[in-house]
């Protein structure tokens, strides 16, 4: 029995990892997503690829804090 739980709160703690990484772009490219007018940013040259560099900050940042602190 023990064995089974072991086995299930590594699989909960990988699950809780990947959600984590993927939280963050996701919210960012759902608010970029959305159809509005009057963004500022998107009028800028920079503006689209500083959003990609944003998303991919994101996922990474906490990905590279929870192997520094060896919760993974």
């Amino acid at each position: 029995m023990t064995r089974i739980n072991l086995a299930d709160n590594r699989v909960s703690k990988i699950l809780s990892v990947v959600a984590l990484v993927f939280l963050p772009p996701t919210l960012i490219g759902s608010i970029y997503g959305m159809n509005f007018h009057h963004m500022p940013e998107l009028a800028y040259s920079w503006g689209y690829p500083a959003v990609l560099m944003a998303m991919a900050a994101s996922a990474v940042i906490p990905y590279l804090l929870l192997k520094w602190r060896r919760w993974l």
